[in-house]
């Protein structure tokens, strides 16, 4: 990547929104490279960090909201988005009146440079794009040095997000390579590192207007998956294709719970095709110098080490782990419920468990099973139900191990079960920290 860290110190501030997201910390590590202070707009959180300031969109609406977070800012990136509405982050809120107010605040502030990380795709394809682009015009209707980039497919060898997540995950599939449809599908991939470079230098000299932004020439989807699955050292190169229609279904499902790493306008976005024009990318070059590298370039500048390929292959692992979990405790909760009074009375009975009233304990823990399965099912703070789960297990085992201790014996593995389900909880409470 072009080193230009010396050119014209020092620049000033910035306002990156969105600066904790996969592209806007990429963002922020180019700016500062180039001498940029660059101050952090994130979800508002108890504690900030001294170059953050909490930039909740669904709740910034207006230009009077916005003023007071813009005192000390020179410029501008946007690089905050949404997949698809939810619970009172909605698309249009997110993509377009937060981002108006912003831009209008920065007019009345005198504050020019604004750089608004688009997405290309016609509006046709959803409201994920259309929202976006609806902004973009009224973006460049106001007197502002307002720069729109419409990338390609993102992605990283330093991580991923989102649908990139998913389609490594595809491309290090053991034996052979999953791939929706034939994989014929065109795409112009830009990696996050080059779209952050073309940020720096589009603040360091403006050129207004509406530049779509990918590599140097069109993959196919296949040979895309093929390149990654190359770089993760995955052995097979053979395709297996997935019917398009099951994918209809799965992105359906994802859309109806408001969860999944493919949104139905990024299939939809796919399946169109994600290239640009040469004179398009040209327009890139005359206006900044520069344009973003080839996958296969890219991917030669950093061989893949062991990490990358934990991640690839326990993406699709994670979910499986999760609804084995919430399928076994909502088992040991109609255990609870259905096992019969006699049958935990003489299990209990010799012990000083059988003093107590084993009986109304159990259906007491089928009942909070019951609400631990469901927690963990709602995807509400997950991590907080996996610890709860751990604590919960903990109990059971000290309690019962003391108390049955014959139930270590028990051929199905009554409690010798616990020594493999709390380091699985564990790996899971890791891995709900997903992108």
């Amino acid at each position: 990547m072009p080193d230009h860290s010396a050119e014209g110190l020092p620049r000033g501030t910035v306002l990156v929104l969105g600066a904790a997201g996969f592209i806007g910390g990429f963002i922020v590590a180019a700016l500062r490279s180039v001498g940029w202070q660059v101050t952090r707009g994130v979800r508002s959180r108890p504690r900030l960090a001294v170059d953050e300031r909490a930039c909740d969109f669904a709740a910034l609406q207006t230009v009077e909201d916005w003023l007071p977070l813009l005192e000390g800012i020179d410029a501008v990136v946007n690089a905050a988005g949404l997949l698809r509405d939810r619970g009172r982050d909605r698309l249009a809120a997110i993509h377009e009146h937060a981002p108006l107010a912003l831009a209008q605040a920065c007019v009345r502030r005198g504050i020019a440079r604004f750089v608004q990380i688009s997405a290309l795709g016609e509006p046709a394809d959803g409201e994920f794009i259309a929202s976006k682009h609806r902004f973009d015009d009224a973006l460049l209707a106001l007197p502002l040095q307002a720069m729109v980039l419409r990338a390609s497919v993102v992605y990283s060898t330093a991580g991923s997000y989102g649908g990139s997540s998913l389609l490594r995950a595809l491309a290090a599939f053991p034996r052979f390579l999953p791939l929706p449809g034939d994989g014929h599908w065109r795409m112009q991939p830009c990696a996050a590192e080059d779209l952050a470079e073309l940020v720096a230098r589009a603040l360091s000299a403006p050129a207004p207007g509406v530049f779509e932004i990918g590599g140097p020439a069109p993959l196919s989807l296949r040979d895309y998956q093929l390149h990654w699955r190359a770089w993760l050292r995955a052995p097979g190169r053979r395709v297996v294709g997935i019917p398009e229609r099951c994918v209809d279904i799965a992105v359906q499902i994802g859309e109806w719970v408001g969860r999944g790493p493919l949104g139905a306008a990024t299939w939809r976005m796919l399946q169109r095709g994600v290239d640009i024009a040469p004179a398009q990318r040209q327009q890139v070059i005359d206006a900044f110098g520069w344009a973003p590298r080839a996958l296969p370039e890219v991917l030669a500048g950093r061989p893949s080490q062991a990490q990358d390929r934990w991640h690839a292959q326990l993406y699709l692992l994670a979910p499986v782990l999760r609804v084995s979990v919430i399928a076994l405790w909502l088992l040991s909760a109609v255990a609870g419920f259905i096992t019969p009074a006699a049958d935990i009375e003489r299990l209990a009975a010799g012990s000083w468990l059988g003093q107590t009233w084993p009986d109304a304990l159990a259906r007491m823990a089928g009942g909070v099973d019951l609400l631990l399965a469901l927690w963990l099912m709602s995807g509400r703070q997950p991590r907080r139900a996996i610890a709860a789960m751990l604590a919960l297990l903990g109990t059971y085992t000290v309690t019962f191990g003391a108390a049955l201790p014959v139930l270590w014996l028990d051929p199905l593995g009554g409690l010798a079960k616990n020594l493999v389900l709390v380091p699985a909880l564990a790996v899971l409470w890791v891995l709900s920290d997903r992108r």
